[in-house]
């Protein structure tokens, strides 16, 4: 963990800084409790942030605890994906690993205990019945049916649930509370369902399982969880949260809710994000351009530009946006100050340099990083013929353009210097290949009488270039807020130039390198290895240009 991390404070800090001095708290337990029902994506990287962040400065732990109440819906698929993205952004729960159905069978008994206290009851209005009973915050709700069922009756229609007499939404069990509550979540909330479906973990033990809202709470409890922190929608579920530990009489964990991460151009839903792959409308979870965290680790983000943003963003109750613009500010700047630089050209011409033997093979040391002496350099072949950026020629241009035109000495990065004499150009006027001759006294890029050039540029020996397929990725969207025109769907804002796949001449060491290794091409953007990438079939996907695009 990094100094920024120890020493970042916020309003909950605060809060445990005070427990902890007066004694409420001897220690600080927190956890990170995922719905297996989705992969992660990084709004939930602030809470993973919040969660295991807080527990690393208080030195105590967090736990992650998979919130598995809804079998349906539940897949190891996920299990396994979240645990990998937990640790990719250097998080451990080390041996505390739970799950919310372990503790099945204390919810069961601790439901029967409401029942006994007269504070549970079993209903048999449907979920749309029970909505008409249950009105609206200005005026008080109807009493169900079931309400003034004996203690007796309700044992054995509970019992009778669990054994799998009665078919799924035919009964469920409710906190007796406050059918005129302000609050709607106090209004007789359901704490168990009938819902006959295999779990994962339980097998065909169960065929009613427990809310969120009545599992989420107790889970904490058992677990001895002392600040459990959640976002703002959770607020007004805190009363529901107070209440049934109360009533139960056991350790009384408390809930803390902050702000969600947002940002423009993204949507962060995971029933919209499994909308799009379920469509195709992506190749996946991991699609680079999702909003997920393998999404992101696939296109290059790194896990200390995640945690900077979540850093920056901060811990408030205040729910704003952040701008997109922020996070891949930051993303860039962490990317130039770590990544290795190479060369690639990703819209080749050609250029023969017509004066260089035509067998003859140099091989240039080149730096792996300009400031960073650290990491190395690495030997990089020239040859006579090279492949260069198209946008680094131009007709006629003007002095500030710092590329070939004809006449015009450039340097080569860390070869030679060299003029174009001539360009050859199709039917059509498409630039097919420069003419150029090379000065061999300025090996090295230098001139040894001292004369300068303007600009240097990159370029790929032909004789050893490796074609790879490069995925141009951009936004996703085509707008900042894709949620926010009610009269339309989200995915008709998607963005229909999101990705270009291109065949660039890369230098011959790029084909070679781990899938995930990151890369500064040099004047051309950041770019990672892809999952995929072997020296069979190099692929690269594109995290970030060099510079923020212009707004229209």
């Amino acid at each position: 963990m990094n100094n920024e991390e120890v020493k970042t404070t916020n309003f909950i800090h605060d809060i445990i800084d005070a427990d902890l001095s007066s004694g409420k708290r001897t220690e600080v337990v927190t956890r990170f409790p995922p719905e297996p029902n989705g992969y992660l994506h990084i709004g939930h990287a602030k809470a993973i942030y919040l969660d295991f962040g807080t527990a690393e400065k208080y030195n105590g732990r967090c736990h992650l605890r998979f919130d598995d109440t809804n079998p349906e819906a539940e897949d190891i698929e996920y299990v396994n994906a979240i645990q990998e993205d937990i640790k990719w952004l250097g998080y451990d729960w080390g041996e505390h690993l739970y799950w919310a159905s372990d503790y099945f069978d204390t919810m069961y008994d601790y439901a029967v205990r409401l029942i006994k206290k007269g504070k549970a009851y079993v209903c048999e209005l449907t979920k749309e019945e029970f909505k008409d009973h249950r009105g609206i915050p200005t005026e008080p709700g109807k009493e169900p049916p079931g309400r003034t069922r004996s203690m007796e009756e309700n044992l054995d229609l509970f019992e009778r649930m669990k054994n799998g007499e009665f078919e799924d939404g035919t009964y469920t069990l409710r906190a007796r509370i406050d059918m005129t509550s302000p609050n709607l979540h106090m209004r007789d909330p359901a704490i168990y369902r009938i819902k006959k479906a295999h779990h994962h973990n339980t097998g065909d033990k169960w065929c009613i399982y427990p809310m969120y809202d009545f599992a989420h709470c107790i889970e904490d409890s058992i677990e001895g969880v002392t600040h459990s922190m959640c976002t703002m929608e959770f607020e007004v579920h805190r009363p529901l949260y107070d209440w049934i530990l109360e009533e139960l009489e056991v350790f009384q964990s408390h809930q803390y809710e902050f702000s969600k991460l947002n940002l423009t151009y993204i949507v962060l839903s995971k029933r919209r994000l499994l909308q799009l792959v379920n469509e195709g409308r992506v190749s996946g979870w991991d699609d680079p351009r999702m909003p997920t965290l393998c999404g992101m680790r696939r296109r290059g983000f790194t896990p200390e530009a995640i945690k900077k943003l979540c850093s920056v963003v901060g811990c408030t109750k205040f729910e704003g946006i952040t701008e997109i613009e922020l996070f891949e500010s930051i993303v860039r700047d962490d990317l130039n100050e770590n990544s290795l630089r190479a060369m690639a050209v990703v819209d080749p011409i050609k250029v023969i340099i017509e004066n260089y033997p035509e067998d003859q093979v140099d091989e240039f040391e080149i730096p792996n990083h300009p400031q960073k002496e650290e990491l190395g350099t690495r030997q990089v072949p020239f040859s006579r013929e090279l492949w260069i950026e198209r946008d680094d020629y131009m007709d006629d241009a003007p002095n500030k353009f710092k590329g070939f035109t004809i006449g015009r000495e450039v340097r080569l990065r860390g070869a030679y210097l060299a003029t174009c004499n001539e360009v050859i150009k199709d039917a059509d006027g498409k630039v097919l290949e420069l003419r150029c001759s090379y000065d061999p006294e300025t090996k090295g890029g230098s001139a040894p009488d001292g004369r300068k050039v303007r600009s240097t540029i990159h370029w790929v020996s032909a004789k050893h270039a490796v074609d790879a397929e490069v995925r141009l990725y951009d936004r996703l969207y085509t707008v900042e807020n894709p949620l926010g025109d009610k009269e339309k769907d989200f995915k008709d804002f998607l963005n229909p130039e999101s990705l270009e796949v291109i065949t660039a001449k890369l230098e011959p060491m790029l084909a070679t390198v781990e899938p995930g290794t990151r890369f500064q091409f040099e004047r051309v953007g950041y770019f990672c290895a892809d999952k995929d990438h072997s020296s069979e079939q190099p692929i690269f996907n594109r995290t970030l240009t060099l510079r923020a695009p212009r707004k229209l």
